[in-house]
């Protein structure tokens, strides 16, 4: 097994419930239905299907021969038709009927198409999990104050749990496409080799309807409520560019709430998790590297990326198809959704574990709150009699003076001692640290988190109640 390549994607980040929707097994066992739903969707419209084709059909389809393929192929250069002819040699009655009518991409294209949509239910379920978790997360902390940031510059104040909700709206805005996608996927259906169903509406000697039947009964034994109503011989190539902007969208949030929770780290205000005998460096014995959060932005990138391969296949297919898609799918497909599916993990893993600090959280926040206090000082002083102009000028000063003392000496922000100096403010030291409350200074915060989850993430998540409880186990 050391001896030649292997994906990382499999060996360390993706979970085998996910690569197993993309594995060989799932699509030839997927082959095998799509011929199964074929032969008695051409039985019931009277073609000369028998019912005993189709039990023996039923019969070995999760039996696969692959070794018989795999010969098969080697000679014919052909997987559909070497899997056909592997089938025939298991129903030996039924052999003459596989695949009637159809092309290679009856099952390659409906396949790819099924896969997606397991592989994006999946996601759906993953997804859902980290908002309740989030969720729980922003709930806790939603009255713990701390500072704010713009342009990583201490700003007006917000609590930690207001915070989440600004990664788990992203989440919302990530389900809310997510679900679109997923109701609007459609099989390609018994299209024939441009898309026509010339092929079928012999079979049906003309007959029109049953060429459209026959689609709609295919998607239904498919578990799909229809078909694409026209295309060449392939399903448009834009579906896979829709599907993969969804994970990359999931991308895009993920790798914001990861620099976030790094951003923290080093702060030393919220950590990822830690586990007992992690180690963090190779030289530096004391270091927490928050590894879990920067793997979740590695695989971000990689995705954002990915989501370029299906553009540059859908813009360049040549009329009714061509075959420079293959290869491309092959790769861009499947490692997009093990990769956003590693990305749920470590993200679900990261938020069931978060360590928060308050102590830090208000050292931080106290050191900074006198400036923003200011305004609240600059009022409270002209209640008492001040001149608003004069006592702005005043602080403006005076805060000047404080950051000097912070940033060029590495004293304490004494703001406060010199205002209470100043008799210009009329206000002792003692009224002015009574102005200093945390909860004073975070607006709406606790409020707005409340609001959030009660309108609009635990409908959400009451919706999906009997998906929820997921853990993720991390590997390396």
């Amino acid at each position: 097994m050391y001896d030649k390549y292997q994906s990382p994607l499999s060996e360390r980040y993706a979970s085998r419930e996910m690569q197993y929707i993309f594995s060989p097994d799932k699509k030839f066992k997927t082959w095998r239905k799509l011929w199964i739903a074929l032969a008695e969707t051409e039985m019931e419209l009277g073609l000369p299907v028998t019912q005993e084709q189709i039990d023996e059909l039923k019969a070995s389809a999760e039996d696969i021969n692959y070794e018989v393929a795999r010969e098969r192929e080697r000679l014919v250069r052909h997987d559909v038709m070497s899997h056909v002819y592997a089938y025939g040699q298991q129903c030996p009655r039924a052999r003459g009927i596989i695949h009637l009518g159809a092309t290679s991409c009856y099952v390659g294209d409906n396949t790819d198409i099924i896969l997606m949509t397991e592989g994006l239910r999946l996601v759906r379920r993953k997804l859902i999990n980290v908002m309740a978790e989030l969720a729980r997360f922003a709930d806790s902390y939603k009255n713990q104050p701390t500072l704010a940031f713009t342009h990583f510059q201490p700003a007006q104040p917000t609590t930690v749990g207001k915070r989440a909700t600004l990664w788990l709206q992203e989440l919302c805005l990530d389900l809310e496409d997510l679900d679109h996608v997923l109701g609007s996927m459609k099989l390609l259906g018994s299209k024939g080799t441009t898309g026509t169903q010339a092929s079928f509406l012999e079979l049906f000697e003309g007959d029109h309807d049953k060429c459209r039947r026959a689609d709609q009964m295919i998607a239904e034994k498919m578990g799909f409520e229809g078909c694409y109503p026209v295309s060449g011989q392939t399903y448009s190539r834009k579906v896979d560019t829709r599907v993969l902007n969804v994970l990359a969208g999931i991308a895009q949030s993920a790798h914001k709430f990861s620099n976030d929770i790094r951003l923290l780290q080093h702060l030393k205000e919220i950590e990822e998790p830690f586990e007992k005998n992690q180690i963090g460096s190779s030289a530096m014995a004391y270091k927490r590297n928050p590894m879990r959060s920067e793997r979740i932005a590695s695989l971000s990138n990689y995705v954002m990326s990915d989501v370029i391969n299906p553009m540059l296949v859908a813009s360049t297919q040549w009329f009714e198809r061509t075959l420079d898609d293959s290869a491309n799918k092959r790769l861009s497909i499947p490692e997009g959704f093990l990769a956003v599916d590693g990305i749920l993990d470590l993200y679900l893993n990261v938020v069931d574990g978060l360590v928060v600090y308050p102590k830090v959280i208000e050292k931080h926040f106290m050191a900074e709150l006198p400036f923003m206090a200011t305004e609240n000082i600059l009022m409270d002083a002209v209640k008492a009699g001040g001149d608003r102009q004069e006592l702005h000028e005043k602080i403006r000063q005076l805060s000047m003076e404080a950051g000097r003392n912070v940033k060029e000496k590495g004293l304490e922000n004494n703001l406060l001692e010199l205002i209470a100096q100043d008799p210009a403010f009329g206000l002792s030291l003692e009224e002015l640290e009574r102005t200093m409350e945390p909860a004073r200074y975070v607006g709406r915060a606790p409020q707005q988190v409340d609001e959030f989850l009660t309108e609009v993430v635990n409908p959400v998540l009451a919706a999906n109640r009997e998906i929820l409880g997921m853990k993720a186990d991390i590997t390396v």
